[in-house]
């Protein structure tokens, strides 16, 4: 069990499915943590400035996902004219870095990342539904 689940499971009453907020705010944090790892790893590669747009989208990534993450995380809250456009921009810059990120997927971090992208925009999406 997640500590995301663990800490809503302590909340009470939340206007939410709890299994499916605990795998969107799991889903968000793995994708900002691949989005960082990825940024490492592109700087590291040979042609860097060829790198540079997925390096730009994984930081705009990580950060849109953590601002997210940390919203959701307090459901308790919940304001739909602050939270709908958080989920929004998430979906939209996890599909933005996942289509860059698929670009260069012959790299293996560039390959999981845009995993973790798809993953996060899916559950983005289905968060919305619900919300």
């Amino acid at each position: 069990m997640s500590y995301a689940r663990q800490l809503l499971d302590t909340q009470g009453t939340v206007n939410v499915d709890v299994a499916q907020l605990t795998a969107a705010i799991d889903s968000i944090s793995d994708c900002a943590q691949a989005c960082t790892a990825d940024t490492d790893a592109d700087l590291g590669e040979q042609d860097v400035t060829g790198m540079v747009r997925c390096i730009r989208l994984c930081l705009d990534c990580t950060d849109v996902c953590t601002a997210t993450a940390a919203v959701i995380s307090r459901p308790a809250g919940y304001d739909a004219d602050v939270t709908r456009p958080l989920l929004q921009a998430c979906v939209a810059i996890c599909k933005s870095c996942g289509d860059e990120c698929e670009r260069h997927a012959h790299m293996q971090h560039c390959r999981v990342c845009a995993e973790a992208c798809r993953r996060c925009e899916q559950a983005c999406r289905k968060l919305l539904d619900r919300w």
